[in-house]
Parts: C-alpha cells; sequence; structure tokens
C-alpha cells in the first residue's frame, strides 16, 4: 500500500544560477520557468547492441506528472504576484523564484542588484505564498515551504536563511528543506589565481569571493572557508548534489572549464560545492550536509538540473522514508611485502588512499551517486587520516572515516510494489595507492590502476515484522552476483539502526574494513 505522502507536498521555489551579463539577464527572464523546465534526450544501449533514447522531461514536469504540482501561471498571469484574484494556491504548487527581474532592463531597474536584495525578496515572497496557500484543511501554521536552487541560487537562500540582517526568523523557520545544484558555497576557483578576486565586480562576479561572500552570508571576518551555515539551519536538511563533469560543460567555448579545472562540473569544483555544519560533538570531524556526485556538468546540454540523477536525488530527498549512510571503517592496510621490508628496515613510507563508491537502486539505469578516480572525485585519505596515532605530526588529525554516500530511499518508487524491501548497492573500490619510500617513488613492482578491493555489494532492507525491526541482508557479487545472502550484524541507537558488513581482501597489499551502513526513518 502507498504510503500518504500529503503531509510532504509543500510549495516548491526553485531559484535558478548566475546571470553575468545584461543578454544573460534578458535571456533569463524570457523565460517563464527560468530553465527548470528543460529536459534532455540521453541515449543508452541495450542488450541487443541498439541505442535507446532516454528522456528526463525536466525537474518541473516530472514533479507535475509524479505528484501532481502545478505552476502558478494562468492566462498570462502569475496568480501570486502579477493577480488581484483572491483564488488560492494549492499546496503542490510550483513558485519559480525570478529574482533578475529586479535587475533587467526590461522589468525591473536595469542596474546590479546585490545578494542581499535577492534574499530580502525571497522572504518577501515566502511570506506571500504562505498567506496564498490553501492548506486543505490542515492548520495554517502547518505551512513549510522548500527550496531548491541552481548554482548561484543556492547562495541567495543561504544568505536569506544565515545573515540575520536579512529578513524575519519566523519567515526563515517556515523553510524545511533545501536542495542546491552545482552551488559554489565555497566560492569559485580559477586556475593559477585562485578564488574569484573580490574586485571583480563586472557582472557581479565577485559575489564568488569569499571575502564578499562573508558579508552577505553574515559569516565571520575571519572564516577562512564559507560554506559552513553557522548553525542557522539543520545541514540534515539540506542536500548539496555535485557535478564531476568538467569535460562537458560549453560555456566559453571550453575556455572555462579550463580554469576551473578537472576536479570539477566546468565551473565549481568538487570540494567548494558542499556545505558543513557544527559537529554533534566536540573533536568530532566535521558534519558535512548530504551529499551526492554525478557525473553531469554545471549546465548545457549533459547540465545537472536536467538530468534524472539529479531528479532522483531531488525527489527522494523531498518524499523518500529512508536515510542511508555508508562509511567505511578502514581498520588495517597492508603493504607488499617488498615495501613492507624497507619500512621494518626502518625506511620512511608515505602513501595516499582513493575511495571509490557507486550507489545505485535496484532496477534503476542511473546512478544516485557516484564517485571514481577516473571522474575525479573519489574520496581521498591519507595515510596519517586514517590512522592519526600511527602518523607524523605533520599528518595528524582527527580520526577520518572515508564517508562513501548518502542516498534516500523511497518505497513508493520500488520497481515491484508487492515486494516490500527497499534494494539498492554499492560498488567499492579501494585503489592501490602510490608508494614513497625515503621520497622516492617506488615504481619496481608498481602496476597504475590496481585495487587493493573492488567488489559491488548487494544490499537489501527488510521493514519490521512483528518483534523484528529493520534487517539489512547483503551478498557480494564476486561470490552471489545480484543476490543479498547473509544478514548483516546490527546495532541499534535511539535514531538509527547500523550495519557493519566486512569488507576484506587478504593478500597483499589489502585491507580490513567495515562497511557501516546507517539507516534511519526520514520525512516522518
Amino acid at each position: 500500500m502507498a504510503r500518504d505522502i500529503g503531509p510532504l507536498l509543500h510549495p516548491l521555489i526553485f531559484v535558478r544560477g548566475y546571470a553575468g551579463t545584461e543578454g544573460a539577464i534578458e535571456e533569463a527572464v524570457s523565460d517563464p520557468y527560468m530553465g527548470f523546465n528543460t529536459g534532455s534526450t540521453k541515449l543508452r544501449q541495450l542488450w541487443t547492441g541498439q541505442v535507446k533514447r532516454h528522456y528526463f522531461e525536466s525537474p518541473l514536469v516530472r514533479l507535475m506528472k509524479e505528484f501532481g504540482y502545478r505552476d502558478a501561471y494562468v492566462a498570462g498571469l502569475d496568480q501570486l504576484l502579477d493577480s488581484d484574484r483572491a483564488e488560492k494556491l494549492p499546496r503542490q504548487c510550483v513558485m519559480i523564484y525570478r529574482y533578475y527581474e529586479r535587475a533587467s532592463a526590461s522589468f525591473g531597474e536595469d542596474r546590479q542588484v546585490t545578494v542581499e536584495e535577492f534574499a530580502e525578496d525571497l522572504g518577501t515572497l515566502v511570506e506571500t505564498l504562505r498567506d496564498r496557500v490553501d492548506m486543505g484543511g490542515r492548520d495554517p501554521a502547518e505551512f513549510r515551504v522548500n527550496l531548491a536552487a541552481h548554482s548561484m541560487g543556492g547562495l541567495i537562500i543561504r544568505a536569506f536563511l544565515q545573515n540575520d540582517a536579512i529578513g524575519k526568523p519566523a519567515t526563515k523557520a517556515l523553510v524545511d528543506k533545501v536542495f542546491t545544484y552545482a552551488t559554489p558555497h565555497n566560492g569559485i576557483e580559477i586556475e593559477m589565481l585562485g578564488n574569484v578576486p573580490s574586485f571583480l565586480s563586472a557582472g557581479s562576479a565577485n559575489n564568488f569571493s569569499r571575502p564578499r561572500m562573508r558579508e552577505y552570508l553574515g559569516l565571520p571576518k575571519d572564516a577562512e572557508r564559507v560554506d559552513s551555515l553557522d548553525g542557522k539551519f539543520d545541514p540534515d536538511r539540506f542536500f548539496c548534489l555535485v557535478g564531476t563533469n568538467s569535460k562537458d560543460y560549453p560555456v566559453g567555448g571550453g575556455v572555462v572549464a579550463r580554469a576551473a579545472g578537472p576536479f570539477s562540473d566546468g565551473l565549481v569544483r568538487l570540494y567548494n560545492a558542499g556545505v558543513s555544519g557544527p559537529p554533534r560533538n566536540p573533536g568530532e570531524p566535521t558534519r558535512w550536509a548530504p551529499r551526492a556526485f554525478v557525473h553531469r556538468s554545471h549546465s548545457g546540454p549533459f547540465g545537472i538540473v536536467n538530468s534524472e540523477e539529479g531528479y532522483q536525488n531531488l525527489r527522494r530527498f523531498l518524499f523518500g522514508n529512508v536515510r542511508v549512510d555508508g562509511v567505511l571503517d578502514v581498520t588495517a592496510l597492508t603493504l607488499p611485502d617488498e615495501v613492507e621490508a624497507m619500512r621494518a628496515a626502518g625506511k620512511q613510507v608515505r602513501a595516499s588512499y582513493h575511495f571509490e563508491c557507486i550507489s545505485r537502486v535496484r532496477g534503476a539505469t542511473w546512478d544516485l551517486s557516484r564517485r571514481v578516480a577516473a571522474e575525479n572525485s573519489t574520496v581521498f585519505r591519507k595515510y596519517g587520516e586514517l590512522f592519526p596515532d600511527f602518523a607524523r605530526d605533520i599528518d595528524r588529525k582527527a580520526h577520518a572515516r572515508p564517508e562513501l554516500f548518502t542516498a534516500y530511499l523511497d518505497a513508493d518508487a520500488r520497481v515491484d510494489s508487492a515486494r516490500p524491501s527497499l534494494g539498492f548497492a554499492v560498488d567499492v573500490g579501494v585503489l592501490v595507492p602510490d608508494y614513497v619510500v625515503d621520497g622516492v617513488l617506488w615504481l619496481k613492482n608498481h602496476y597504475a590502476g590496481g585495487y587493493l578491493f573492488r567488489d559491488k555489494v548487494n544490499l537489501e532492507a527488510l521493514p519490521p515484522t512483528g518483534k523484528k525491526g529493520w534487517r539489512l541482508r547483503y551478498g557480494f557479487d564476486s561470490r552471489t552476483p545480484n543476490a543479498t545472502t547473509a544478514f548483516a550484524d546490527c546495532t541499534e541507537a535511539d535514531d538509527h539502526v547500523e550495519f557493519r558488513i566486512p569488507i576484506v581482501q587478504k593478500s597483499r597489499p589489502g585491507i580490513e574494513a567495515t562497511l557501516i551502513i546507517s539507516t534511519r526513518a526520514w520525512n516522518t
């Protein structure tokens, strides 16, 4: 039986990204949906060898088709802002925050408008929406709104939520969840220049310089990074979708992508596209908001917004009912025999490790998250970060277990509605590192591209029955392809259930680790 997701069907406001020139602004305001109606046609190969088209209609159309959302436009009027009619809007409404109209020569003031002004107007839009939405018999105090944004739009949302000089606390409290596509939460970097200079005011490009970001985000002036929510919004309710495809970003004929570098979506570098919150306990590592990585570019034909992967993460974050986190607890990393002999003889051995992970749901042809070496998106850890007690002082940091993925599962999206379990899989890979012995790269018996461990772990979450709580069955493709045959050890905590799966490669170089899968109820 399908879940009742009625309480989750909050209004949704889309906030578009940056338009740097007058022409780009006029092009943006000429589109009623500001790009959120843009889809894509992707090709994939069938088992016959033939090619089949895959149509992604756009996030806007999919929300309308699958969840009954509707826009606010009727007979050429915006029923929220342009109409004097008294009709109410349904809770399942999608609003396009057309903030660039204020900067447009056609509709607005024909001037550069600050992020602070855009953020203030966003708060006004939320209040207007609150007053016009028909709650369908629900208590008006239950009104909430979700925000989704591309690129700079996410910074406008953060300015509204974080800057105490902008908006009203009661208005900010109406925001239930935030989802950002490819937002430069820690600014934009340019090869050989570093962060965008603050003096680069043409087209308001300095909006991506950290000194300017500290101002409109209301962060301390001495903050080195600006990707902190600063305790102003719950990071668990803030999702960041990170693009990893720099090659297909078309702006400037590829010049912009080359300036951003390979570890980016063509504009925003991977390590700048997330946000963090304060650790739950002192001394713990930085607590990042949930993230997913998809092999998509910042925009264009292979853009992150007009992608199936983007939409599937959006819908599961907004409407899913289970959150799943996967981390790898590494207890041992063994060296090749020759390298181990040199270490035992007193030579200094240094190494760092790349962890790959691809997460998928059962029955899907797309990835929820994808971090692989070939796309420059792995989880990177130095030996000293994995084992701080054995590290040199310069490498000694808080224990940093590789966080492989965060995924949201949705019982209503099961490929077989009669099957109660939730099926998903994760490809886990740990690459053989480049060993440096006494400052010299060891190449004698080294083959690039090797793996300490590489396997697909099939997972099946079984919902509670009778006195039994959630259970997790698993299996490795190398042993039982596409099957789950064993139950994971389980530990129950107050707010989540933790399952543990051994990850072991005994031959040298090898690894001993535990894949820890934490599941918790979401949207309850």
